[in-house]
């Protein structure tokens, strides 16, 4: 290779975002050695054709992947690499949810003071449950209640509500077994979902509450420890009892509107209900007739809006084969829940047609 095609390893550092000193580590591993090395000074040189393989070497270690994991991805072919990487992030999930769980654990066991039964629940009803609520959450690091599960127990129900700001969900259980203690906590959404399908393999699930955790019991499994949040839930109860009551009421397929929903092309929708029906209208087409789907219409005629990423997890969660939306008007939020059965409720924040998803925020904030 010319001279004149070389970099001296600074410049080389510079191009690829790896420091001289990890050039020089990678190179006396064998991993990227330099182009040429002067026989006098000893200076290391890179040439152009090396920088795509640094920056992914580079890129690879970012993610925690193990040096000789690395290597093997760096000489692979494309569809193993990325099957490397896959096995790679999987690895590290798993461990992290290991930890996670451990650290509860450990967290728990630290307090002298009992844990306090709370509830006892069919595990697949709770597992089924959380993965419902657990929908209208977001992973908001500075506001990490937005990505929490609250639960309150009483004798008579355990509740599970959980919300985003633009979605609420909340759903109420029926306990298998009576206990008497009353308690709420606001629990780590992702460790709850990260033990979702365990509990789904058990007959009952026995919850108790410790100071730091929520500890899950099974009769045939380990104890699973789900962490608590000293951070203040959102009073969503007041803003239940604030909603006005409702001026449009929809009845209609949960299939056919989700199918409707999943036909559609944009990043939000408007529901036109009039007496003669239901239609699923592009909101950046407001005048398009849009797609038909056959509902029953009381109350007002009304046109109201959504992102699509809020209004389909609420209505695919949904219970039963028929849904009741109760519509308040084009900037109240609506209620989505079973026709049939009233035990699951979500409530979407509507949205502008024209409004971008950071002017909604500035609106509902």
């Amino acid at each position: 290779m010319p001279d004149d095609e070389l970099m001296p390893i600074g410049v080389f550092a510079r191009r690829t975002g790896l420091t001289a000193s990890a050039l020089r580590f990678y190179a006396d591993s064998g991993f990227l050695r330099p182009a040429h090395v002067d026989p006098v000074s000893g200076y290391r040189y890179y040439g152009a054709d090396q920088v795509t393989r640094a920056a992914a070497l580079r890129r690879l270690r970012e993610i925690g992947m193990p040096l000789t994991a690395v290597e093997t991805a760096l000489d692979a072919e494309p569809d193993d690499a990325a099957r490397l990487i896959d096995e790679h992030v999987a690895k590290v999930c798993e461990d992290a949810a290991a930890v996670r769980r451990k650290a509860a654990s450990l967290t728990s066991s630290l307090t002298a003071v009992p844990s306090l039964p709370i509830a006892v629940v069919q595990g697949p009803v709770l597992a089924d449950a959380v993965e419902q609520v657990l929908t209208a959450t977001a992973r908001k690091p500075d506001i990490p209640v937005l990505g929490a599960l609250r639960v309150e127990a009483t004798p008579e129900a355990v509740t599970l509500t959980a919300t985003d700001r633009y979605r609420l969900a909340t759903r109420t259980l029926v306990p298998a077994e009576a206990v008497s203690a009353t308690w709420a906590g606001t629990v780590d959404g992702d460790q709850l979902r990260a033990v979702t399908q365990e509990i789904r393999r058990s007959a009952l699930v026995r919850a108790e509450a410790t100071p730091h955790a929520l500890r899950l019991r099974t009769a045939d499994r380990e104890d699973r420890h789900c962490r608590l949040l000293p951070e203040e839930f959102p009073d969503y109860r007041l803003m239940l009892a604030s909603l006005p009551e409702a001026t449009t009421r929809v009845t209609v397929s949960k299939a056919l509107l989700l199918r409707a929903l999943e036909e559609h092309p944009g990043e939000r929708i408007t529901l036109a209900a009039t007496r003669h029906g239901l239609h699923v209208v592009p909101a950046a087409e407001p005048t398009s007739a849009g797609v038909p789907v056959t509902a029953t219409v009381t109350g007002q005629d009304l046109r109201i809006s959504f992102e699509l990423t809020t209004l389909y997890p609420a209505v695919s969660t949904a219970i039963g084969p028929d849904l009741l939306l109760d519509l308040r008007g084009p900037d109240q939020p609506g209620t989505i829940r079973s026709a049939d059965r009233g035990d699951l409720t979500t409530l979407a924040m509507p949205t502008e047609p024209d409004r971008t998803p950071s002017a909604r925020t500035a609106r509902t904030s």
